[in-house]
Order: structure tokens, then sequence, then C-alpha cells
């Protein structure tokens, strides 16, 4: 019988092992931790958003952009639902967004646990891998415990996000050993930091609008939805959905510029022609009321102060550079990205190894044969939604089921 390693117990390395046990394999399951699958229970805010009935190429991200979307083909959101569905648990939908019925990421990570036991996986948890050694007839893994002896690896130690669930990046330094080579990591699905001040007076808004990334004149990336204004700079989901752009454009030692517009739905032209009716139709409102009931109160007085209308001044004698410099603000608010939020924050990280380096059809090493990749220590990462869950369930069960069935090995 095969003997497998997976190195890793969150979300790819459950179900990796899974996946190789299923095909008969003898799996022992290394993880780090004092528990396995714990990153899973914070995700979708505790209740596991776990796939998203969308699944298109743009869901996806790597530096070899091809590589994620030809082995997502192989096992996507149907195949995941009716993995799940086959443990035990029934799943709802919500716009396409698929959670567990119980609304409970717990009930994700337990069936995994109990699938694992009922096929017999080793888990050993509160291990440190230290190095793999392959070997001609084996791989040696030296552990801060005891030695392993596999005839296949699977590493799936996950990224640097979220370290306070045991993602510490360890598996890099596994993988250097080995010969592969790092696509730079950053934090990714995260809040930007910003230099203006003044985004202190705006803090604790909530808004709709469209953030667009701007490095010199290029746009790299711009998404709509709701924004989060924080004393210290931008977040929300389209921020966290352009934060991968920013992360790397900063790392390059770029400038990044985030533009925000508070009426996405419209052009600026008939924005500044909504602001020239208002003002008709009230005259006498003063310009510290102009906009009630239309922006956060925070937002309107911001902007009244930025544009140099005076407060008191009547909407009737508003010029039309008054007209201009108010519209500009709301269409084409400017803040400098200075930073990206911290690995702490980070739901995800891009950057990884490099996908050149691994077989796009099994996840298997180009560089030594017998040791397998999946999850997040790939240079691969998701939008928000649920699709970087997708990612770990796709690269476990191809890692798993190839792992398990190859039977070539001339390490």
């Amino acid at each position: 019988m095969k003997t497998i390693a997976v190195i890793g117990g969150g979300a790819s390395g459950m179900m990796a092992a899974v996946t190789a046990a299923s095909e008969g394999a003898r799996v022992i399951l290394l993880e780090h931790g004092n528990q396995v699958g714990k990153k899973i229970l914070s995700t979708g805010n505790g209740r596991c958003n776990f796939t998203n009935t969308l699944q298109e190429p743009f869901c996806y991200h790597s530096d070899n952009p091809l590589f994620p979307w030809r082995l997502v083909k192989r096992f996507g959101a149907q195949d995941a639902i009716a993995f799940f569905l086959k443990l035990g648990v029934y799943s709802k939908n919500r716009n396409g967004y698929i959670y567990p019925n119980s609304d409970q990421a717990s009930a994700v990570a337990d069936v995994l646990r109990m699938e694992m036991e009922r096929l017999q996986v080793e888990i050993r948890t509160g291990t440190e891998c230290r190095k793999i050694i392959p070997g001609k007839k084996h791989f040696r893994i030296l552990t801060d415990r005891e030695d392993v002896r596999a005839d296949r690896v699977i590493l799936c130690t996950g990224s640097k996000a979220a370290p306070n669930t045991g993602s510490d990046g360890s598996g890099y330094d596994l993988a250097k050993d080995l010969g592969h080579r790092m696509i730079p990591v950053l934090p990714a699905l995260v809040q930007l930091r910003c230099r203006e001040k003044f985004l202190k007076s705006i803090a604790g808004v909530r808004t709709n609008g469209r953030v667009s990334l701007y490095c010199g004149d290029e746009c790299i990336a711009e998404n709509a939805g709701e924004i989060q204004l924080t004393a210290y700079g931008i977040s929300g989901i389209p921020v966290f959905q352009v934060s991968r752009w920013a992360s790397r454009a900063l790392y390059e030692g770029k400038e990044v510029t985030a533009f925000l517009d508070f009426m996405p739905d419209y052009s600026f032209e008939q924005t500044l022609a909504f602001l020239k009716a208002r003002a008709a139709m009230r005259p006498q409102k003063r310009a510290e009321d102009f906009l009630t009931g239309v922006f956060h109160r925070k937002l309107s007085d911001l902007w009244i102060r930025l544009s140099g209308i005076g407060r008191e001044k009547k909407a009737g004698e508003f010029t039309e550079k008054d007209m201009e410099n108010l519209c500009g603000l709301i269409k084409k608010f400017r803040t400098t990205v200075t930073a990206a939020n911290s690995f702490e924050q980070a739901q995800v990280c891009c950057g990884g190894i490099d996908t050149a380096e691994v077989n796009p059809d099994t996840l298997e090493s180009l560089y030594v044969p017998g040791l397998y990749f999946a999850g997040e220590i790939l240079d691969v990462d998701g939008i928000c939604g649920g699709y970087n869950l997708q990612w770990a369930w796709t690269s476990g069960h191809i890692s798993g089921k190839e792992a398990a069935n190859d039977q070539d090995q001339s390490a």
C-alpha cells in the first residue's frame, strides 16, 4: 500500500488526505498546530462560504493566469457541493454564494475530520515539519518528533495570511529547499492604508461606490460595492478585491492612487446635471445642507470643505466652478495608497510557489517527482466569495488523487 504524507491540515490538506485515502492509499497528515481545519472556522464570518456557483477564469489570479482555471474546470463548484453532500453537509444558495445549511463553518471542518477518521487517516497534530528529503525509494520527512517516511508527499501548508490560524509560511522554506522559486508573497483580500489625514473625519462611513487603482495614468484594477472608510484608509469588499494589485505595485516601488466614485451608476456629466437640478430646486439651501439626503453627512461636510465652497453659501449662488469641483469630489475622490494592511489582517496572500514549476494537470513538482502541492502555498488566489476555498477543494482533490494513483517515481 502506498504511503502518502500530507503536510498541513487546512482545507486543501484535509481534502487531499480524504481523496488519497479514498483512492486506497495509507495517509499520514502532519499538522503543526493543535487541531486541523482551524482556518476554516473563520471563513464567511463563521458561516463558511465554501464555494460559488459563478465560476469564470477572472475569479482566480496567478502570474500564470491559465493555471488555476485549467484545474478548476476539472473539479469545480458543483463537484465541491456534491462532495460535501456525500459527507453530510446540505448546502444553501445565497445569490450564488454557497453555505452549509446550518450556517456553521464548523460543520465543514467537522465532516472532513470525521471522513478522515472513517478512512483511517493518521492525523498527527503538534508536529512541525523541518525538512523534506527525497530518496530513490521514498521521502524522508524530518519533524520535531519522529521522522516520517512516505512514497509521496503533498505540501499544503498554506500562506502567511491570518497567522493566528496557524498559517506561518513555513512551507515556503520547505519548497525553496527543494529548488522551487517563490513569486513574492504579499497580503491580498485586505484593507488599504492611505496618506490623507482627512480620512479621520469620515471614519465609519459605509457607502456604495467604485474604487479604481491607478499607477500613473494606468488603471490597474477596479471594483464596485460597499466601500468602508476608516481612519487609516479604505476597506470593504471592492477594496479587498483590488488589494492584491496594490500590494504588488507597492512592493515594486510604484506609487498607487485610489479614486473613489460615490455615484458609480452615473457619468460625470449626469452627476453634474443632477447637482445643478438639485440647486435649482432649492436655491435657498446652504452648502452645508445641500447634499443632505443623498450622502452621509460626514462625506458631504468634507466635500464642501475641500471644494472651497463656503458652508453658508446658498445653492443658488454656486458657480460653475463650484459645481464642477463638487462633482469631481463625488466622482473621482482621490487618496494615496501607502500600504496594504499586514498578513494578520489579510484573508489570503498573492504569490507563492511559481506555478510554472508545477505540472498543470497533476500538481506534481517538475523538479522533485512524487512531491505535490495544494492550496494557498501555490501562486494562486481567488476573489472574495468562496473562491479561495474552492481552490483548496480543487487542488486538494486533484493532488490527492494524482499522488495516490501515480505509479512512477524516479527521484
